[in-house]
C-alpha cells in the first residue's frame, strides 16, 4: 500500500505578493465604499488588508502544478487493486460569484505498476480546488492529473459539495448537495464502479 508518510518539509505557511496585496487592499476599500460602509470605520480599517491576504491565499492553486506533486512521490509497485483516498475535506470558491462551495472528494485508482503517496492524492484535490473553479470542472482536473501522472488502469473521482451561491442568495436552498462523478479505464466496468461507489459509502467498524 502507498506511504501515510509524515512529510516534514511540508509547512503550512502562508506566502502574498506585497504588490498584489497592496493593490488588492485598495480595490477591497473602494468596495466596502460602494456596499455604503465606511472604510475608515475602526472594525474596517484592518479588513481590506485581510481580504487581500485572504483572496490570495483561496486561489494559491494557480502557483501549484499538480502532477509535479504526484510525480514527488511515485514508487513501483505490483500491487494491482484499487486504492481509495475518500472524504478528503475540499474547499473552493465559485467562478461565477467567488462564492464557497465546499464538501469532499473520493479518489480512487487501479495501480498499473505505480503507486503514489496517499497525502499527494488530497495535495492534488487541494491545488485545483484552490482556484477559482466550477464543480464539473474541478472533477475532471483531478480525475485527468491521476489518469496522465499515474497512468493507472483506471482512475475514479467523486465530488459532493454545498454551494454556498445556492444557500446564500438566489434559491437559498440549504440542504442541496451537488454530486460530480468521472471514471477512466477498469471503472468504466459496471461492476468496479458499483465496488467503488459503495466501498466510499461505507464506514469503518
Amino acid at each position: 500500500m502507498a506511504d501515510t508518510e509524515t512529510d516534514f518539509s511540508y509547512e503550512r505557511t502562508e506566502h502574498y505578493s506585497d504588490k498584489n496585496t497592496g493593490r488588492l487592499k485598495d480595490r477591497y476599500r473602494e468596495i466596502i465604499g460602494f456596499i455604503g460602509e465606511d472604510p475608515g470605520r475602526a472594525g474596517l480599517v484592518d479588513t481590506p488588508e485581510r481580504m487581500a491576504k485572504a483572496i490570495q491565499f483561496l486561489t494559491h492553486g494557480y502557483d501549484l502544478k499538480p502532477s509535479e506533486i504526484l510525480k514527488s512521490a511515485l514508487f513501483t509497485e505490483k500491487y494491482s487493486e484499487m486504492v481509495i483516498v475518500k472524504d478528503i475535506e475540499l474547499y473552493s470558491l465559485c467562478e461565477h460569484h467567488m462564492l464557497p462551495f465546499f464538501g469532499k472528494a473520493h479518489v480512487a485508482y487501479i495501480p498499473n505498476g505505480q503507486i503514489v503517496g496517499l497525502s499527494k492524492v488530497a495535495r492534488v484535490v487541494d491545488a485545483y480546488a484552490r482556484r477559482l473553479q466550477v464543480q464539473e470542472r474541478l472533477t475532471h482536473e483531478i480525475l485527468n492529473c491521476i489518469e496522465s501522472t499515474i497512468k493507472p488502469l483506471g482512475a475514479a473521482v467523486v465530488i459532493e459539495a454545498y454551494h454556498m451561491c445556492m444557500m446564500m442568495r438566489g434559491v437559498q436552498k440549504q440542504n442541496s448537495v451537488t454530486t460530480t462523478s468521472a471514471f477512466t479505464g477498469e471503472f468504466r466496468n459496471v461492476e468496479t464502479r458499483h465496488e467503488f461507489l459503495t466501498l466510499i459509502k461505507s464506514k469503518l467498524t
